[in-house]
């Protein structure tokens, strides 16, 4: 990874990260006032609004990386 990819993957995630918590905040404030409600809501963040679209993202690369090798 260049020095610019990861200063920009460090601002995505920055912003990632703010756009979360508002969303996590908005929908239990207290739960991020201990340490635990912060991993339960960081965990509860990752499955339901991150990780699903980097799985899709890396299995349309791969299905693309597969039509490519067909076609060669």
């Amino acid at each position: 990874m260049t020095p610019e990819e990861k200063g920009r993957l460090e601002a995505c995630t920055r912003e990632i990260a703010e756009i979360l918590y508002r969303n996590a905040e908005a929908k239990d404030a207290e739960q991020l006032k201990t340490l635990e409600g912060i991993e339960i809501a960081v965990r509860e963040q990752m499955l339901e609004n991150v990780s699903p679209k980097v799985g899709i993202f890396l299995s349309k690369k791969a299905v693309g990386q597969k039509q490519g090798k067909k076609e060669n």
